[in-house]
């Protein structure tokens, strides 16, 4: 699962969750943007940038990576991107370093060339499996160690998140968008799992109002497959099948393209959506033509 996508997601809709877990007090996100950029002269890209909104020389920036996967050239990387970042833009802030891990395991130091610089108060490291929710606030922590929680418990993990979201969060909108990152993950998780599978998890009654709900398991979709499967209509019946499958084929390709700009693979789409890995490659080619 391609989960820096994942945290990204979280940090664009959540940025609290990232101050939450620096231990910083949440209302400080009011004082920052989430953001990428890139750097021209190598072609990298800072995919999670925090950059001050207001003109505070003591605010720092923050650069986030995300590593879920063992790599021995991640701080070769990471340095030569910070530092050549510095020398681009001369940003008026002092800089932060932040890596998020899973677990100790997957770090990989090169005590040899970066031990010394790994100890300076600028460079954090994060260890998911190591975080210990606080009294208030446990929403954003839970949310992320759901990402690491095995997959047999992943389902029981996420529900009671849901009903915790349920309870806890007073607005709507907040609380659709959160409901919203828990479906993704448990499709990224479990992708083996059918539409009604994972509808079924959230039993929730506001659930049909989410984004993922209408767009994957969209009530149009199905009753358009119905209608183009049922045989020996009325002729007024098959113009009504004709526009509910038309219907539903353009809520399949959006839904086809969603699923993709989060990162899922296309072997993970087809197996969501149930449908033929060649027709996922087609939308996902057609597109990037347009």
């Amino acid at each position: 699962m391609k989960t820096d996508s994942i945290f990204y997601n979280i940090f664009q809709e959540f940025p609290f969750v990232f101050f939450t877990l620096l231990g910083i007090p949440t209302d400080t996100t009011n004082q920052y943007q989430f953001t990428s950029q890139e750097i021209k002269q190598l072609a990298f890209r800072l995919d999670g940038l925090f950059l001050p909104t207001i003109a505070d020389s003591q605010l720092p920036f923050y650069i986030v990576e995300v590593q879920f996967q063992p790599d021995p050239n991640l701080y070769y990387r990471l340095f030569a991107e910070l530092f050549i970042y510095l020398r681009q833009y001369q940003p008026p802030h002092p800089w932060q370093l932040v890596v998020i891990y899973p677990n100790r395991q997957t770090e990989r130091e090169n005590s040899l060339h970066f031990q010394p610089i790994l100890q300076l108060p600028n460079i954090t490291r994060i260890y998911v499996n190591e975080l210990i929710p606080p009294a208030t606030g446990s929403l954003p922590i839970k949310l992320l160690q759901l990402i690491i929680e095995p997959e047999t418990t992943a389902q029981d993990f996420a529900r009671d998140l849901a009903r915790q979201a349920q309870t806890e969060i007073d607005n709507i909108t907040v609380r659709e968008s959160f409901i919203n990152l828990l479906e993704t993950i448990i499709v990224y998780k479990l992708p083996q799992k059918s539409r009604e599978e994972i509808a079924a998890m959230f039993n929730l009654s506001d659930l049909k109002q989410t984004r993922f709900y209408q767009d994957v398991f969209t009530e149009g979709k199905a009753e358009g497959k119905a209608e183009g499967k049922a045989e020996g209509k009325a002729e007024g019946k098959a113009e009504g099948k004709a526009e509910g499958k038309a219907e539903a084929k353009q809520r399949e390709k959006a839904s086809i393209l969603r699923m993709a700009n989060l990162g899922l693979a296309t072997e993970q789409i087809a197996t969501v959506l149930d449908l033929p890995l060649a027709e996922v490659e087609a939308t996902i080619a057609e597109s990037q033509q347009n």
